[in-house]
């Protein structure tokens, strides 16, 4: 064992001692909202198949037409020769779904979100960078060698402060329109309002709104057309496939072509993804009833656990948190939610701060009421 190895099996022991070690479980999505895990189906209540989309048959057969017709890779980065007119046809079909002049293909949110905040930091000598206290890890790491004007989770007034406080120069906010582990909604209205009075550049997060919220699940940017300057969003939530984009002025996707490491170097999106992509784009605008059957079930649950005195933030989405605050406790509701044939993931710190550990209820449409009623019976006899 080297002096690195020693350090490693420290630190996970430390993680092991503070409840935060973890481990990968086989898993195999079943449809219906279940899962089967160590030999058990399970009412699915972790993966973030929103609309039930993984599953739906023209996604998988239009994903495996595309392959067969044009191969299983693309064969190099997309300033090469790794630009399909099947790439640039699936890029202006996300700009016109929202409502922008361009967009632009990313193998995953992670890599487009640490990749494109730092290509605009970096843009610009001297910008100054305002963030939600609780944005995406992604976001963190794009701005890693930028100093960030945090202001409280959701809290636009303190947002308005830090603004006029930090009077002249560029500016850049960067939020989310639903945040991932709490289920709470931005006011996207004011977010612009702000950025426009200010001279702000707004930097949208949307990954887990598209598809759910917003004119035919485009978001909720598009209840405010033209007044975000770049969102960003994924189609391995509620899109039900793989990947990610990015949308707003033609200067600004340019700009990304050319200075954007994480486009620049990265081999482009195979055939099979984009075909996915393609199909769910057919799909998505049409799903009225499947999105209001999503939010009625969110409903539901936040009532039976609030009557019932447990605190679920401040959803207002598909995701409903149910805060335990202690990490060990965290996990041994799941454990036993596990045991009664029930999927939901203890989340813990450092993926959520101090003393805010909980189970991340995710919901989607292919669950009946009765799976619901029977997780809202469940952690209502056994959360306190």
């Amino acid at each position: 064992m080297t002096a690195l190895d020693s350090h490693l099996a420290d630190t996970l022991e430390r993680l092991k001692g503070r409840h935060q070690r973890r481990s990968l479980i086989a898993t195999r999505m079943l449809g219906a909202g279940k899962i089967e895990r160590g030999g058990k189906t399970l009412i699915d209540f972790s993966s973030n198949d929103y609309l039930g989309l993984a599953s739906h048959p023209l996604l998988a057969e239009r994903s495996a037409e595309w392959a067969i017709r044009y191969g299983s890779g693309s064969g190099a980065a997309r300033l090469v020769t790794g630009t399909s007119p099947e790439h640039l046809a699936i890029e202006e079909r996300i700009a016109r779904f929202k409502g922008t002049e361009a967009a632009l293909l990313f193998p995953t949110g992670w890599q487009l979100n640490a990749a494109v905040l730092a290509a605009l930091l970096k843009a610009t000598p001297g910008i100054l960078l305002f963030t939600d206290r609780l944005i995406h890890g992604s976001l963190h790491a794009g701005a890693a060698d930028h100093r960030q004007i945090r202001f409280r989770h959701n809290d636009l007034d303190h947002l308005e402060q830090l603004l006029t406080r930090h009077a002249g120069g560029p500016k850049l906010i960067v939020t989310e329109s639903v945040f991932s582990m709490d289920g709470g909604r931005a006011d996207i209205g004011r977010l612009a309002a702000l950025a426009k009075a200010h001279d702000a550049f707004l930097y949208l997060d949307e990954a887990h709104a598209t598809g759910v919220l917003g004119p035919q699940g485009a978001g909720l940017s598009r209840d405010v057309p033209g007044e975000v300057d770049l969102v960003m969003g994924t189609f391995s939530k509620a899109m039900g496939c793989f990947g990610a984009y990015v949308a707003g002025s033609r200067l600004l996707i340019d700009y990304l072509v050319n200075a954007c490491g994480g486009f620049l170097f990265s081999t482009a999106p195979p055939p099979a993804m984009l075909g996915a992509i393609d199909a769910a784009l057919d799909l998505v605008p049409g799903m009225e009833v499947e999105r209001a059957t999503l939010a009625g079930h969110a409903m539901l649950l936040r009532e039976r656990l609030n009557e019932a005195g447990i605190d679920t933030g401040d959803s207002s989405t598909q995701i409903v948190p149910v805060i335990v605050n202690e990490a060990e406790k965290a996990l041994a509701l799941s454990e036993a939610l596990a045991a009664e044939g029930m999927l939901a993931a203890p989340i813990r710190p450092p993926t959520v701060p101090q003393g805010t550990s909980r189970l991340r209820i995710a919901l989607r449409t292919t669950h009946s009421l009765a799976d619901i009623e029977q997780l809202a019976h469940f952690l209502v006899g056994n959360s306190r």
